[in-house]
């Protein structure tokens, strides 16, 4: 009795030492409104708040670090990281190296264009143009599917537009629930396109097959913040559709 008594004290502290690690967050936090990084330095945005609710709810502490959208996956695989907060979306291609979490949130594929620009109306017509995306995103997947385009990449979202502007690229594909802001406050970019992203929507990620019963208490977590009304909260809180 008493050594079973000990193995159950010892996988009991096992137990409580896993709960209470540090949970490392990778993010790139240059995709408002989702992450970025605010007036004070910090990483912010709706996937910070969201991860905050859901650590409430599941018991855990985490920590956000700084890392390109393109090297998140790799940083996560050499365990440098334990998880992706980076409005990742969840591609076939991509479940072969992560785990995702429950979707929380759905978007499209936005085509934007200089609101002078009336030669491009579809997008048959973007054969052989450059075509402006962020590194790593399901839209520079989409753009080199298109013959004969010249995609330049950009670390950013905001380097893409920047580059639209001045006329250093033809079109940007972008995230829908991203794009609709840089619409909103730039009245010379307009949408010409809006198609599906192909994924079953932003997640989060895991590595594959080492974080099954976590994953389990975060989509709890996840669908009873969804339940009672806090998701609701933040999707106001950062305008989102």
């Amino acid at each position: 009795m008493r050594n079973l008594f000990k193995i159950f004290v010892a996988i009991f502290c096992l137990s409580v030492a896993l709960n209470a690690k540090e949970i490392i967050i990778g993010s790139d936090a240059e995709y408002p409104p989702f992450d970025y990084i605010d007036e004070n330095g910090k990483i912010a945005g709706f996937d910070i708040d969201l991860i905050d609710e859901i650590s409430k709810v599941a018991g855990f502490e985490y920590k956000f670090i700084k890392i390109g959208f393109d090297a998140l996956i790799p940083a996560l695989k050499a365990g440098k990281i334990d998880m992706i907060a980076a409005s990742m979306s969840a591609t076939n291609e991509r479940k072969k190296s992560v785990d995702f979490s429950d979707p929380y949130f759905f978007t499209k594929n936005l085509y934007l264009k200089l609101a002078n620009n009336d030669k491009i109306v579809s997008k048959e017509q973007l054969n052989n143009l450059k075509i402006g995306v962020m590194l790593g995103t399901v839209q520079e997947s989409v753009a080199h599917s298109i013959k004969g385009a010249r995609v330049i990449p950009t670390e950013g979202i905001a380097g893409s537009i920047m580059n639209l502007k001045a006329k250093k690229v033809d079109v940007v594909i972008v995230d829908s629930s991203v794009g609709f802001g840089y619409l909103n406050k730039n009245r010379d970019i307009v949408n010409f396109l809006e198609e599906s992203d192909g994924s079953d929507g932003f997640s989060f990620a895991f590595n594959k097959g080492k974080n099954s019963e976590f994953l389990n208490k975060f989509n709890a977590a996840l669908k009873e913040i969804k339940d009672n009304g806090t998701y609701d909260k933040l999707l106001v809180k950062y305008d989102l559709k």
